[in-house]
């Protein structure tokens, strides 16, 4: 799919955290401007611009000051977790845990206690104790930190009962070739940063503080273009160079927040999950040799889109709505009715519609040649039987991008409204 419409927590082990760079503190002090990022208030990022540049060395407790892309900071705490709605970063890494055997409840309550102290130092460019110095210098580079619940976490601590039912397994897809081995898992973290060594360090962060409570199921590393890269901000590409996300729902639309996350006031076994979302996570092998084949007409007509700025095939620009009857000189439609974004897009599926926030992948070239390439394909959306399901069967039944394209995993996850102060992730479910 890649064009779908896309208590105060303790310092972690109980010491105080450090700065990261410690000019850091002198940016704050010249003003920093805040952005909150989603129609209701979503992670809010704060981008920082120092007033001296800095004279003095860093041995001597000085340095230059950061770039506005290691500057900027995305808030822990707010309505909704970070990471749903905060801008595509350059680097992200996906880890899905399982806990330990004998760990219940109160060893699951104890790491996301962990895991959030964690998070928050981290994405204010901070660094705990013990740390081991992989980001040094740098500053909070966007980092997002979330995390997430799988269908198994509920019975594993005892809360079955208030499994939400959007937590259904997600029915069997004829394209799909799951490797159960890297799918699904008790618990989810998803973590993106627009620098490399800020996100390998988080990754760290995470998989220690997990200690004897939960051993890693399956990781997976995504990409994407870096922050000025590009001479204005545009929709992103995939490794098959398509424009990728142009439909995705936008903050200011006014069912944005009904069709991506979950009310307050819900009631039943999902009603802590107000402010939350659910995230189905897939990867999606891209076979970039038989892609790279056809000719750059059949490539649009598999999507439906031009390849050189990504408007429809049937005229205007990225923005400019499919013209789904359009009739071309040959009496067919211009946009053809097997076409990826035809066959995607809200109006063919009764609105539904989910927020896609992917990552390319690269794992390697095999023996024969072959990149092992293609999506972290990450989407979210308020109940996934009404967003991401609808379409994938639709598409299932007879998308022209499906040739090119292998399902290897997949995952669901419920994602948790985010914590409020002197909270951390998931209290509500855990100390209910």
């Amino acid at each position: 799919m890649t064009d779908i419409d896309t208590n105060e927590p303790s310092e972690p082990r109980g010491t105080v955290a450090v700065s990261r760079r410690r000019l850091l503190g002198t940016v704050g002090a010249a003003g920093a401007a805040g952005l909150v990022i989603g129609a209701a208030g979503g992670a809010g990022i704060s981008g920082a611009v120092s007033g001296d540049g800095g004279t003095t060395g860093a041995g001597a407790g000085g340095s230059q000051a950061l770039t506005s892309v290691g500057a900027t900071e995305v808030m822990f705490h707010g309505k909704h977790q970070a990471g749903i709605t905060t801008p595509l970063q350059s680097r992200g890494h996906l880890i899905a845990f399982d806990l330990a055997p004998g760990a219940g409840r109160k060893e699951a309550a104890a790491l996301l206690r962990r895991w959030s102290a964690t998070a928050k130092v981290l994405m204010a460019g901070k660094a705990p104790a013990e740390d081991t110095g992989i980001a040094l210098d740098a500053g909070p580079s966007s980092l997002t930190v979330t995390f997430g619940f799988g269908r198994t976490f509920f019975d594993r601590t005892g809360l079955a009962a208030r499994r939400p039912a959007a937590l259904d397994p997600l029915p069997a897809f004829s394209s799909d070739a799951l490797d159960p081995r890297r799918s699904e898992g008790d618990l989810w973290v998803q973590i993106g940063a627009d620098d490399a060594l800020v996100a390998f360090h988080a990754l760290r962060a995470v998989q220690k503080d997990a200690g004897d409570a939960a051993r890693v199921r399956w990781q997976m590393n995504g990409f994407n273009r870096s922050a000025g890269a590009t001479s204005e901000p545009m929709t992103a590409r995939n490794l098959m160079g398509q424009v990728d996300g142009t439909g995705n729902p936008k903050p200011t639309e006014p069912d944005f927040d009904r069709r991506i996350f979950v009310p307050a006031g819900a009631t039943g076994a999902g009603e802590w999950m107000a402010g939350g979302s659910y995230a189905v996570v897939r990867r999606i092998r891209m076979l970039l040799d038989d892609w790279e084949k056809l000719p750059l007409d059949r490539q649009e007509k598999v999507i439906g889109r031009r390849k050189s700025d990504g408007a429809p095939l049937t005229g205007g620009g990225e923005t400019t709505e499919l013209d789904l009857n359009k009739i071309g000189p040959d009496g067919t439609t211009v946009i053809p009715d097997n076409a990826h974004s035809r066959i995607s897009a809200p109006e063919q599926n009764g609105g539904a519609a989910m927020l896609r926030r992917p990552f390319s992948f690269h794992d390697g070239i095999g023996t024969d040649g072959t990149p092992d390439a293609g999506l972290l394909f990450v989407c979210w959306q308020a109940d996934p039987l009404r967003g991401f399901v609808p379409v994938q069967r639709k598409l299932d039944r007879g998308d022209a991008l499906s040739t090119f394209i292998r399902h290897e995993s997949s995952g669901l996850f419920a994602v948790p409204g985010g914590p409020a102060e002197g909270e951390y992730v998931g209290q509500r479910l855990l100390e209910a």
